[in-house]
């Protein structure tokens, strides 16, 4: 692998960032560098986004990274910094695409070695959401047995990992809600129902879930992030919109969270001679890693120098989740820090941590397809 290539390829996709369901040129791009590299491209129904395939017979595992880039104008100082004004790599994904296609040229390198097949899979639209429900219900990854997914981490220095198995990333729900009453002159609230005063109850009510519904050790949120109400200021407005997120890292948190919310919702719209309609958008699920692979990415990493720490905890929602429904896998965050944090637009992904990430990723993804071999036999 030539290392200069691709710190050249991740500086030319942050060049040109290119947003969810948008990523044409990306595509183009990593589809010219697999085929540059003799690399098999899946035959996917996927408009943006690309899937290579390396090896031949056996077991197939997947790397996952992500292609899409935020609408977020860029203020760092980096000499290959975004030339699209208004649309950023501010999440890293530039970088977790270098990554896996490093990983898949060293793959290709040890191609008569490995003991299957992987899939290198670069997914569009991961901030949509919607691109990994795409690329599922493209069959590509039927035959896929394990999933291994990267993202950086700014948190933590160049050569650290953090890796955890279980619940990392929440569950994202969305709500919008309509209070209806009835219009009035400000001078005569008595004429009509103020919807304003019924949706500032329930603003305030609804933080009673997290800190009076919910055990003090569960990591739940509510939070209201969109009002309209009114158009003036001396008439009380017929309606008010409400609308705002549910996180939660647990499913029956998830379901009382939900069910405390619509009820006080209708409780107070009722106390208050109001109605209300309850708009309860289901997203992605917690993501939830395999321990097995997860502990077998951390001795691994360890093995190959790295420093290893436990993932933190995030409600951040990450689409990875779909896979990890289907197929088990396990998501490696990689230090690229200090930084400022994700979806900022001082974000910067530090190219130190590039090639030794890739020759990881290529070293656990040829190493687990020898344990699925080891199994088999």
């Amino acid at each position: 692998m030539n290392e200069n290539y691709l710190r050249e390829f991740f500086e030319d996709l942050h060049r040109h960032p290119e947003l969810s369901f948008e990523e044409r040129r990306t595509t183009q791009k990593i589809k010219e560098a697999l085929l540059k590299a003799q690399i098999e491209l899946a035959a996917a129904a996927l408009p943006t986004g690309a899937v290579g395939v390396i090896g031949k017979q056996g077991p197939v595992i997947a790397l996952r990274a992500d292609i899409d880039a935020l609408p977020v104008q860029e203020e760092s100082a980096l000499t290959y910094r975004s030339e699209v004004p208004g649309k950023m790599h501010a999440c890293g994904h530039d970088f977790h695409s270098a990554v896996i296609l490093g990983a898949a040229l060293l793959l290709k390198e040890r191609e008569a070695e490995l003991k299957g097949r992987v899939k290198v899979l670069f997914q569009p639209a991961e901030e949509a959401p919607g691109g990994a429900a795409q690329v599922l219900k493209s069959g590509v990854l039927s035959d896929v047995q394990a999933i291994f997914g990267v993202h950086t981490i700014p948190t933590f220095a160049p050569g650290t990992l953090a890796i955890r198995e279980g619940a990392t990333h929440a569950a994202v729900d969305k709500f919008a809600l309509t209070f209806k009453g009835k219009g009035t002159h400000a001078a005569h609230p008595d004429l009509g129902i103020d919807t304003t005063v019924v949706a500032a109850h329930f603003i305030c009510a609804v933080q009673t879930i997290v800190s009076r519904n919910s055990s003090p050790f569960a990591a739940n949120l509510v939070s209201v992030t969109h009002v309209e109400a009114g158009s003036t200021w001396n008439v009380i407005p017929e309606q008010v919109f409400v609308e705002g997120t549910v996180r939660t890292l647990d499913e029956q948190e998830r379901a009382k969270v939900k069910d405390r919310l619509e009820n006080l919702a209708t409780a107070i719209a009722q106390g208050f001679g109001a109605e209300v309609t309850i708009d309860w958008v289901v997203g992605v699920n917690a993501m939830q890693n395999d321990r097995e692979l997860s502990d077998f990415a951390t001795r691994l990493a360890r093995e190959d120098g790295f420093a290893v720490v436990r993932s933190p905890q995030s409600l951040g929602g990450e689409d990875f989740a779909l896979y990890e429904q289907r197929i088990k896998g396990a998501f490696i965050q990689i230090g690229t820090g200090p930084s400022a944090p994700n979806h900022n637009p001082r974000f910067v992904a530090d190219q130190k941590a590039l090639v030794p990430a890739s020759y990881f990723m290529a070293h656990l993804a040829q190493s687990y397809l020898e344990s699925l071999g080891h199994e088999q036999h």
